[in-house]
């Protein structure tokens, strides 16, 4: 087992944001979390990535590493779990080259940067022919491809993914998740969360559900697929 949370807990204020979730990611896998906006889906992946603070009781461990011994940029640099963020988030004053190697900060394999951003180039050709392009200045669509190209450049264990489809046409959506599919295979697990259900469970392996802060279902997606509540809440009937 990859990842393993237990009785995840965060509250904003007085505001229960989720209501002890359990679940787990073996190495390897893609897993989406769906459910309805306020659902608590960021949430989720903040909490992992050590961005908001969670509740005691909360439990997650990383490859034996317990999560909440790490501060939010040494579970990039040190465990390699990244995190692309909904809104992308992008520092739009440097170019796109810039903003690959800004996220090699804490990188010690200095010599394998320049590769990685070729390989990046290569999984989105587009983000090459903009190389000197400030990325404020860049497509939706080139501004996702940089973001995941960003969290490619960080941290390659684990990438948490927030909304990837968001804004996107349908064409540039489809190469996009060929892209992720992609990354998969060359060996990073891949947890998304997605407010387009039927996209992501066509994506992943497996799936949960979580509706309120709480997780009501889970499993493999062609069930979740096929079950006619998931149906009848986020597929449309």
């Amino acid at each position: 087992m990859l990842l393993a949370v237990e009785d995840l807990k965060v509250s904003y204020g007085n505001i229960k944001a989720l209501h002890g979730l359990d679940f787990q990611i073996d190495e390897g896998e893609i897993v989406c979390i769906i459910g309805a906006n306020g659902a608590g889906k960021s949430t989720t992946l903040k909490a992992i990535s050590r961005m908001v603070p969670v509740e005691a009781g909360t439990k997650m461990t990383f490859l034996n590493n317990d999560l909440l011994d790490f501060s939010a940029d040494k579970v990039v640099s040190k465990l390699g779990i990244s995190h692309v963020p909904e809104g992308r988030r992008l520092f739009e004053n440097l170019t796109v080259t810039e903003n690959l190697k800004l996220a090699t900060f804490a990188r010690k394999d200095k010599d394998q940067i320049q590769q990685d951003v070729e390989r990046v180039f290569s999984i989105f050709p587009r983000l090459e022919e903009r190389h000197n392009q400030k990325s404020g200045t860049l497509s939706g669509g080139e501004q996702q491809m940089l973001a995941v190209g960003r969290a490619y450049m960080s941290g390659r264990k684990v990438m948490l993914l927030d909304e990837p489809s968001m804004g996107l046409a349908p064409l540039l959506m489809m190469s996009m998740f060929d892209a992720l599919k992609e990354i998969n295979q060359e060996g990073t697990t891949i947890l998304l969360v997605e407010q387009n259900a039927r996209l992501a469970l066509q994506f992943a392996q497996r799936g949960y559900v979580l509706e309120n802060g709480h997780l009501v279902l889970e499993g493999p997606s062609d069930e979740l697929l096929e079950n006619p509540e998931v149906k009848k809440a986020y597929l449309g009937g």
